[in-house]
């Protein structure tokens, strides 16, 4: 499936506003960088609710049929969640807004949109990390296999009998 992303310059744009805006929480930049994105995209602005918790602490964003996108916001996000940092934080609204985007087949299509979005930036803005796949994107199952992918063992060797 081919998919349409705005250049790296424009999508460390959106990442260098979204993390500015979890630090700081100034609405401003936030709505920059959602209008960057539906700019590119050619659709309008969605309309962002904005929540304490959604789903009891379950879920960190949902996304309508009407378009209205419901996020935890930063300050609650950092505040009584297992899972709080800024990365993931930023991942869920880029998931959110791939359900915005892609509304057919949901799940899985933002899910990829959402990691293909983040490859090349990098956090800090170095070249040479922008060639590797940022490590908190990935998935459960593939920093699993990632884990256990350890060295082979050596080889055993066959066992003579004893009775010589």
């Amino acid at each position: 499936m081919w998919m349409i992303f705005p250049g790296i310059r424009e999508r460390r744009m959106v990442d260098r506003q979204l993390t500015a805006f979890f630090r700081d929480h100034r609405e401003i930049d936030f709505r920059r960088a959602i209008a960057l994105l539906s700019r590119f995209y050619e659709l309008p602005r969605p309309t962002v609710a904005w929540f304490e918790y959604l789903d009891w602490g379950k879920t960190a964003g949902r996304t309508y049929e009407n378009g209205t996108i419901h996020l935890v916001h930063p300050e609650n996000w950092k505040r009584g969640r297992k899972y709080n940092s800024e990365r993931q934080w930023i991942h869920t609204v880029y998931h959110e807004f791939g359900h915005y985007v892609l509304w057919t087949d949901a799940e899985r299509k933002a899910d990829r949109f959402a990691y293909r979005f983040i490859r090349g930036v990098s956090a800090n803005g170095r070249a040479e990390d922008a060639r590797r796949p940022v490590r908190a994107a990935a998935s459960r199952a593939s920093r699993k296999r990632a884990a256990s992918v350890r060295r082979p063992r050596p080889r055993q060797r066959p066992r003579r009998s004893r009775s010589r």
